[in-house]
């Protein structure tokens, strides 16, 4: 039972983490001031951390 719950969890994580990743490279996508360079750069960063640089990106 506890496995199935750790699972569960980690489930719930790796959705996050692929929704929010998927928000952040759109985002970058259609962001018509950046460079081919800068968004290649902003994407690589949703994939490993989307949530620490998805801050990032809405704060530059």
């Amino acid at each position: 039972m506890n496995e199935l719950i750790i699972y569960g969890i980690v489930f719930l994580l790796l959705i996050g983490h692929t929704l929010l990743a998927a928000k952040m490279y759109k985002a970058v996508h259609e962001d018509q001031s950046l460079s081919m360079l800068e968004k290649n750069n902003w994407k690589l960063k949703a994939l490993i951390f989307p949530g620490y640089f998805w801050g990032k990106y809405k704060n530059k």
